[in-house]
């Protein structure tokens, strides 16, 4: 299914090789919106879906998005001008290096679905697996992006798994950037916890909420907490 269909705008998704999957859906839904942006940036933009979820999330009036792989910019610049915020929307062919060389703006808010490698996306798309291979985008570089373009109040929100949790925030520390909320998810009650949803300011609290979030307690049982958090974009929630 190359299109697929939110509530308020669409996404086609045929020239990507990272597909909407859960994993941004749940960052475009959680990412913390609590400082009333401005200014929003996206780093490896894919489909643009996570952009266009804060673009109805918010009322920020620049949204930009950076993606380096020509196939998913045009992509995602498509679904922009074909969304409700098209005047809000921007994405950057370029790399995060590029970007970073020159920054023109700060952000209030920025995010990311970082590509990360893991055992389950050893696949034959050789172009799905480089976009899922951590060396696209090593965490490191990602943070001091961040810290560099982070405006003085700004929020920096990132999903990645659970186990390179204790890493990244220990690197995050390294750049002055400190946790504001943790949510962990979990698939079902009864496995694993898979990923992390983690937000950071330059502001050191110690008693920042952590708390876990289970998607669905049978196949396609979504829990009320996973419906809360996605109803305004899912048709069928």
């Amino acid at each position: 299914m190359s299109k697929f269909q939110f509530k308020q705008f669409a996404v086609e998704q045929d020239r990507c090789a990272m597909k909407i999957g859960t994993d941004g859906v749940l960052l475009g839904a959680w990412t913390p919106i609590s400082n009333n942006p401005f200014s929003i940036l996206d780093i490896g933009a894919g489909t643009g879906i996570i952009a266009l979820m804060l673009a109805q999330r918010s009322n920020a009036e620049q949204i930009d998005a950076l993606e380096i792989d020509e196939d998913a910019y045009e992509q995602a610049t498509d679904n922009f001008e074909n969304s409700p915020w098209s005047d809000r929307l921007f994405c950057y062919h370029a790399g995060l290096d590029e970007f970073v060389e020159e920054p023109e703006d700060e952000y209030d808010v920025i995010v990311s679905n970082p590509p990360f490698y893991t055992e389950d996306y050893k696949t034959e798309n050789e172009q799905r697996y480089l976009a899922r291979f951590a060396d696209a985008m090593p965490f490191d570089e990602l943070i001091e992006a961040a810290d560099l373009l982070l405006s003085e109040n700004g929020i920096f929100s990132v999903i990645i798994p659970y186990k390179e949790e204790e890493n990244f925030i220990a690197l995050a520390n390294e750049y002055e950037l400190y946790p504001l909320k943790i949510t962990r998810v979990k698939g079902t009650p009864t496995t694993e916890i898979k990923r992390s949803l983690l937000a950071f300011t330059r502001k050191e609290t110690t008693d920042f909420p952590v708390d876990e979030l289970v998607i669905e307690t049978a196949r396609h049982v979504y829990t009320p907490e996973y419906i809360a958090l996605t109803k305004d974009f899912y048709l069928k929630m």
